[in-house]
């Protein structure tokens, strides 16, 4: 089992990143290999709409989308890690994450998807909500804990003092193994579910 785990903080050693460590340890535990890439300190733009991922089978631009597709493409299981801003994620990860989603043009069904958020005080639900729709739009299961998957701290090592963010954090790790290692079974004996037509589109407007 592989895991690819996205650090949206700019900051490789804060709060979030301890968030992923404690998923990390866990991981290692249960035998599942992770890499763990830093996405919120690098230079990524946004999608512009070109479409040309549709003739090209990857994003436009040579950057760390395309790179990450092709680790994506190959891991079971994608947790997505971001600290709040104004209530919502980290832009540099949603850049990354709006492009990869648009333009990885592999079959993302049944990859065990988490996401995790780590705040001072607020925002956490609804930045938790946010990341989560990537996951649902590309057929990905999403993996749960004991609570929503938030952790707290401002400063750097502040989230060691938050025990229940911590049990948060352990608890994913165990559920989404669980969870990637049944898909694996169930994918072995029955296949992947069967897809709808992919040309049925409904506009709002004619």
């Amino acid at each position: 089992m592989k895991v690819l785990m996205l650090n949206g903080s700019p900051r490789p050693k804060g709060n979030t990143a301890f968030a992923l460590a404690q998923m990390e340890e866990v991981f290692a535990q249960e035998g599942v290999q992770t890499e763990t890439i830093l996405v919120g300190n690098k230079d990524i733009r946004g999608c512009i709409a070109c479409d040309r991922c549709a003739t090209l089978g990857r994003c436009v631009f040579a950057d760390l989308v395309n790179e990450v597709a092709i680790k994506l493409k190959d891991a079971d299981g994608l947790v997505v890690a971001s600290p709040v801003y104004y209530a919502s994620a980290n832009g540099t990860l949603i850049a990354l994450l709006d492009r990869l989603f648009y333009s990885a043009h592999f079959d993302m069904r049944m990859k065990v998807g988490a996401s995790v958020v780590c705040a001072r005080r607020s925002g956490t639900t609804a930045t938790f909500d946010e990341l989560n729709k990537y996951f649902t739009i590309s057929g990905m299961p999403i993996a749960s804990s004991r609570y929503w998957n938030n952790i707290h701290g401002m400063d750097a090592g502040e989230a060691t003092q938050d025990g229940e963010g911590i049990a948060t954090m352990r608890e994913l790790a165990r559920n989404m193994t669980f969870l990637m290692r049944s898909i694996a079974l169930g994918r072995e004996r029955y296949g992947l579910p069967e897809r709808e037509s992919a040309d049925t589109y409904t506009n709002f407007v004619r």
